[in-house]
């Protein structure tokens, strides 16, 4: 549908030429691919109209054949913060878009660079707001006439790490009890890794109500697992706090998340019901605070506003 306009256009600026016009097609960083006779940056010659022959020989382009964007995903762990690709007459623009709820740190990195011009010498690192895009690189080739050669590599961690938690006593994650405190920090079973070692284990029914224990945006939640497979934490949520550290409820039955991602919560929200989902040894509640340390999300001490094992916690909540 495009080549009937374009040959329209052109006969309009150039009906009766009294000198040769060169006509260019140009495709800007966003994939738009426009026409005209003047030179721009990274434009390429598609005709030469000379003097009294009119538009006879200029070819219609078809639609399907207009040089359009070019996605290609990076090995990002998770496709909702990915590197695409847009190749265009001037070479390519690199972009990260992120598709979370929550701000994210990258980090780019460009190996293995042949006849590649606009390259950054170190990799570069970025703060990219929640459900944005932003460019990191326009790379070029240095001989037009030759392929460019790289390999780009994205790694990213969710959250901000300039953000500096603040101090929090976070009311009990769950109504009815009192439990019984499983595992604590540091503990040898299972939380000895970065991301687990101050999380708490606490045994309870399934079924038991889970609520928030701070206001925050959910920010990611799992709802259809039903056994141990495919994730070790089971059905789970996650909620970003205004300091930048996260909540993370695991283990949660299967089909009981009530809240969604993108939601606004306030502490004592219900969110879901404690289950026996992923790698669980019994039901119970796998609850740990996290922070980005510098592309790395990794769990950090917090203290709960009453021992875990005193007295049944009525005190947030509601159904």
């Amino acid at each position: 549908m495009l080549g009937r306009p374009l040959l329209f256009a052109v006969f309009l600026v150039l009906a009766a030429p009294a000198t040769a016009v060169t006509i260019y097609e140009h495709v800007d960083a966003n994939g738009v691919v426009s026409y005209g006779d003047k030179a721009r940056p990274g434009a390429r010659v598609i005709h030469v109209i000379q003097p009294g022959r009119g538009l006879r020989g200029l070819r219609a382009i078809p639609a399907g054949r207009l040089p359009g964007p070019v996605s290609s995903r990076s090995d990002a762990p998770d496709d909702r913060v990915r590197l695409d690709t847009f190749k265009h007459a001037g070479g390519h623009t690199l972009r990260v878009q992120n598709d979370m709820f929550a701000p994210v740190e990258v980090e780019l990195s460009l190996d293995g660079l042949a006849n590649v011009s606009g390259a950054p010498n170190r990799p570069i690192r970025w703060i990219v707001p929640p459900r944005s895009q932003i460019r990191l690189a326009t790379l070029a080739p240095r001989d037009p006439d030759q392929p460019m050669r790289y390999t780009p590599k994205l790694r990213h961690a969710l959250g901000d790490p300039r953000l500096r938690p603040q101090p929090h006593r976070y009311p009990l994650p769950w109504r009815g009890g009192p439990f019984r405190l499983t595992q604590g920090a540091n503990g040898q079973y299972s939380h000895y890794t970065p991301k687990g070692r101050h999380a708490v284990d606490i045994a309870m029914p399934v079924g038991t109500p889970i609520v928030a224990a701070r206001s925050g945006v959910v920010v990611h939640t799992e709802n259809d697992q039903r056994g141990r497979s495919p994730n070790p934490g089971g059905n789970q949520v996650r909620i970003l706090h205004e300091d930048g550290t996260m909540g993370v409820y695991l283990h949660l039955q299967e089909g009981s998340v009530r809240v969604s991602e993108g939601q606004r919560i306030k502490a004592g929200t219900p969110i879901a019901r404690s289950g026996n989902t992923g790698r669980s040894t019994g039901p119970h509640l796998h609850f740990v605070v996290q922070r980005n340390v510098g592309l790395a999300v990794e769990s950090i001490p917090f203290q709960f506003s009453q021992p875990v094992n005193a007295l049944p916690n009525f005190a947030v909540g509601g159904d």
